[in-house]
């Protein structure tokens, strides 16, 4: 690697994403290890990331040869009410990688819950998958379960099957079902194609509506299914290969759900 620059080796991948794709760190730490001088390539140490390596480049991290890097999977879970979907949380609240099974690898997640949300949450290890199931041109449906507050009628969430503007922000049309009154509350079905920030609750809000509970029942293809709250699931190679087009483990036995983990949260 003596004397290269990225315009020198233009095939490959950047060397933070193989790092990332090896499960040593996310890319953004990667970045920082490589710039802290603790990663080598084929004998030398470099400390800028704009480096295009190649599976024939000899790569260590921390003195240790970096591990091929594991093929693509993609992971059910239940995310419970009051984590954030952070890796960290500035103001010290827990996470949903404190709760998530230790066994796991390293996983990023697909799109976000926000905190008060509860359902189905995708969690992958490759930021390719990441990528390509959170792109707008994707447009796969995502399914929620919403509790209001009132008693609306049918013709109250028209606003929302039109599509709203909302401070200057252009929200597509929803599908709608108004389910069940439930006492002072009212169940409703949802479904969107976007997905942008609180974008149910911004909506409801905007009718004079307040969403008190928010279950994610499915994301495309994926469904929660009985998947219990702290509940993780891998999803088959089969399936992988047949919604995302990729190539994947496909045991014989049907993953079983991995309960939550007794494990101490991190403050």
């Amino acid at each position: 690697m003596t004397g290269k620059t990225p315009q020198d080796t233009p095939a490959g991948d950047r060397i933070a994403k193989v790092i990332a794709r090896a499960g040593v760190a996310s890319r953004r730490e990667a970045e920082r290890m490589i710039e802290a001088g603790r990663v080598t390539v084929n004998g030398e140490q470099i400390t800028r990331a704009a480096l295009n390596v190649t599976p024939k480049d000899k790569i260590t991290v921390d003195g240790k040869p970096l591990d091929a890097p594991e093929p693509p999977r993609l992971w059910l879970y239940h995310k419970p009410t009051g984590l954030v979907t952070t890796t960290r949380d500035e103001q010290g609240r827990a996470t949903i990688y404190d709760d998530l099974p230790e066994e796991l690898p390293r996983v990023m997640s697909v799109g976000r819950l926000d905190l008060n949300s509860e359902g189905l949450l995708l969690l992958t290890n490759d930021g390719g998958i990441k990528r390509r199931l959170e792109l707008p041109s994707t447009g796969w449906l995502r399914r929620y379960r919403v509790r209001v507050n009132g008693r609306p009628q049918d013709k109250d969430f028209d606003p929302l099957r039109e599509g709203l503007n909302i401070e200057g922000e252009r929200f597509q049309p929803m599908t709608v079902t108004l389910d069940r009154q439930q006492g002072a509350n009212a169940w409703v079905t949802v479904a969107i194609r976007e997905g942008k920030n609180r974008e149910i609750r911004r909506a409801m809000e905007d009718i004079g509506l307040k969403v008190n509970r928010l279950i994610r029942t499915s994301y495309g293809p994926f469904q929660l299914g009985q998947l219990k709250p702290g509940e993780v699931q891998e999803i088959r190679g089969r399936v992988l290969r047949d919604q995302l087009g990729l190539d994947g483990d496909d045991p014989k036995d049907k993953p079983k759900p991995r309960g939550k983990p007794q494990r101490r949260r991190k403050r």
